[in-house]
């Protein structure tokens, strides 16, 4: 965990005068003051990460990273076998691999040398791209059980709250994840590194989204979270660093339940609210033409002193 440790110690900070310019100007801007608050608060954060008083979004990427849980495999908690990752993964032809790993309730879902390959894989596939907003998201099978595992690891509280039924799992199904995410919170009670919670409980799919998500903050590439699983994924990041995810917007909320508890703990909200479950980053996606928009609408608008002349507003 060596590079996500020394990565944490040397993460910019926004351009807090493109910042304030571009608040500046959304204020100025030709229409009722506040009509577009909440666009405007995207705008400016996304001029403080792309460091310019004329933010937009013109190469937007994803990364979906894919993986299987051996808990889906062995322990019924989801409503699909952990096959339909690899069929997913070669429809949507993206992520960096498709692999398994242990069942998290008895040990640990990754090895040492299994996490600093992933993370080295994550922090590579950020670096190789050529974009002004990355969205991050996954696909795996057993995945919002790692997710909840995670959370509630991190977070506490009954490990039943965390427990969504995901995929769409029956009442029996919901109770061996319960189970499930109970045992994995139990066995990670005494770690007191959120980064070996991670590996302990995660997975390798999250722990590449956390790994690129930090990959971006060095690039400052502002990021579009997706649902319950990538911002689980994050977790860890924030509880290491509170200002770890300044460079995030959560595109959307989901229909599990965890996923609420998550976003108030890192004090963001979404974007959108649509009770969506399907994780693969769409979420997210659906959210950059909101974002877009909301660069437009403070870039390309002219603003009160632009079409009045000097003094107006």
């Amino acid at each position: 965990m060596t590079w996500l440790h020394d990565a944490m110690q040397r993460l910019p900070q926004a351009d807090a005068d493109a910042a304030a310019a571009v608040r500046a100007r959304a204020d100025d801007i030709l229409r009722p003051s506040g009509a577009l608050a909440r666009l405007d608060d995207v705008a400016v954060h996304m001029a403080a990460w792309q460091r310019t008083t004329t933010p937009r979004v013109a190469r937007p990427a994803a990364l979906v990273f894919a993986g299987d849980h051996g808990v889906a495999e062995h322990g019924g908690v989801s409503a699909y076998p952990t096959a339909v990752t690899a069929a997913m993964l070669a429809a949507c032809r993206q992520g960096m691999g498709d692999d398994s790993f242990e069942p998290l309730r008895f040990e640990a879902a990754l090895t040492p040398e299994r996490f600093e390959r992933v993370v080295a894989h994550a922090v590579a596939a950020v670096d190789a791209l050529d974009t002004d907003l990355l969205v991050l998201g996954e696909i795996g099978i057993g995945n919002t059980t790692a997710a909840a595992a995670l959370a509630g690891a991190l977070l506490g509280g009954e490990p039943a709250t965390w427990v969504g039924r995901g995929t769409g799992v029956d009442d029996a199904g919901l109770e061996r994840k319960r189970a499930a995410v109970a045992a994995a919170i139990n066995r990670t009670s005494e770690l007191d590194d959120p980064f070996e919670v991670m590996r302990e409980a995660g997975g390798a799919e999250l722990t590449a989204v956390a790994a690129a998500a930090v990959a971006a903050r060095l690039r400052s590439i502002p990021v579009v979270l997706d649902g319950y699983v990538v911002t689980s994924a994050v977790l860890p990041l924030h509880v290491v660093a509170p200002g770890a995810l300044d460079h995030c917007i959560v595109g959307h909320c989901s229909s599990e339940p965890g996923h609420r508890q998550v976003l108030e703990a890192i004090s963001k909200p979404a974007l959108l609210d649509l009770g969506m479950r399907l994780g693969e980053g769409s979420g997210a996606m659906v959210a950059v033409p909101i974002v877009r928009a909301a660069c437009d609408a403070v870039v390309e608008v002219a603003t009160f002193t632009e079409w009045f002349g000097q003094g107006a507003g």
